[in-house]
């Protein structure tokens, strides 16, 4: 049932709670889900949802959708057709990241802890929360800001930071020596603080924005900044994922938060064993853009034996022979997996993951990738 209403949810674009309230309505919902008949009353309490989520774990969901994929191929629903491969970042649900907001967040959540803290150990903190508030809104309401304006706001939010970050420790040692043991979330979140800190530290000192393994997100820390160059989207913030197609279906081969190029030769690899351990053959035909066109993956495609529809190598021919027409239909064919990335963002709340958590993003990327091939494989029957 949990796992139905997980794809009814994805399918629709509802919340948790929106989708449970809309199961105690719907017949077809309530079948589709396992019930035996029609249930008027409260099936499950939302909450039910996050929990099973993060009991089952993203191996779980891996596992569902090629058990999936295995029933529609057998029935010849999906059939083994030519490969189409790219890659596309999905969004995660955080704001757009500047520096000065970044370490407001920090300096917002440290507040909170020294005030709850102290108040458990009869300490009271200085902690300049009120100007330092004052100083950010300032900032913020300004409609244009000068590069000294941001260096300066920025170094009010360091000094407040270092601070605050030092009165933590303090209210910490004092309560680990009356109460033993801290929570591990809470010292968790302290180091992402004081890693935050020394990087933008390192940043304001250098007089740069490039930082290895930059931290954009308090409450996501593991999100990266991804430059792809897209026009209105030169940099995006979610994880990376290589995805294929086939017969108008799409596969996650494989996603991560760290920038990698989709085009690797041990990914595409990849890509077509998962193809052979899915329909038994290899593909006839693999097709991709420019940037799949490398000497080892032209080696690769030779090897295996697969027509490659990449862009010939060297002097361009005088007119044109059969693999030119045959290259400009691949090409037309491509553009599916493009329509189907934009379908899925679009339809089946692929624009924006909003479960946390590394595991959480590649549930609920899997999920959604499911509804929408289920949801393909239904108008096919």
């Amino acid at each position: 049932m949990v796992i139905g209403l997980l794809l009814l949810k994805h399918m629709t674009n509802v919340s948790d709670d929106e989708i449970v309230a809309l199961l105690r309505e719907n017949i077809y919902w309530q079948a589709f889900c396992g019930f035996d008949h029609f249930v008027t009353g409260r099936a499950l309490d939302p909450s039910t949802l996050s929990k099973v989520r993060d009991r089952v774990g993203a191996k779980f969901f891996k596992e569902l959708e090629e058990k999936t994929y295995r029933v529609l191929i057998d029935r010849k629903i999906i059939r083994g057709k030519g490969l189409l491969a790219d890659g596309t970042v999905f969004s995660e649900n955080v704001k757009y990241p500047n520096d000065v907001g970044l370490l407001n967040d920090v300096r917002e959540w440290l507040v909170d802890r020294v005030k709850s803290f102290g108040r458990l150990v009869n300490r009271t903190y200085r902690t300049y929360c009120r100007k330092a508030r004052r100083a950010y809104l300032s900032f913020c309401k300004k409609r244009q800001k000068t590069k000294k304006m941001v260096r300066d706001s920025k170094k009010k939010m360091l000094q407040y930071v270092r601070r605050n970050i030092g009165q933590m420790r303090d209210v910490l040692g004092e309560i680990t020596s009356v109460r033993g043991t801290i929570k591990e979330a809470v010292m968790k979140k302290l180091k992402v603080a004081e890693k935050i800190y020394e990087q933008q530290l390192a940043m304001y000192k250098n007089k740069t924005h490039r930082i290895a393994e930059r931290i954009v997100s308090f409450h996501r820390e593991y999100v990266r900044p991804i430059k792809r160059g897209k026009h209105g989207k030169k940099v995006e913030f979610g994880p990376k994922a290589a995805l294929s197609h086939v017969d108008g279906f799409m596969f996650l081969d494989a996603m991560s938060h760290d920038n990698f190029s989709e085009a690797d030769t041990g990914i595409v690899r990849a890509q077509i064993a998962s193809y052979e351990e899915r329909f038994g053959r290899k593909p006839p035909s693999f097709t991709a853009d420019m940037l799949y066109g490398t000497l080892s993956n032209r080696e690769l495609m030779k090897k295996r034996g697969i027509r490659a529809a990449f862009k010939p190598l060297g002097r361009r021919r005088k007119g044109e022979c059969p693999y030119d027409r045959w290259f400009k239909k691949k090409q037309k064919e491509r553009n599916r997996i493009e329509g189907h990335f934009g379908h899925g963002k679009q339809h089946f709340s692929l624009d924006r993951i909003l479960y946390h958590g590394k595991e959480g993003a590649e549930i609920w990327l899997r999920a959604g990738i499911v509804a929408m091939n289920l949801k393909t494989a239904v108008a096919r029957m």
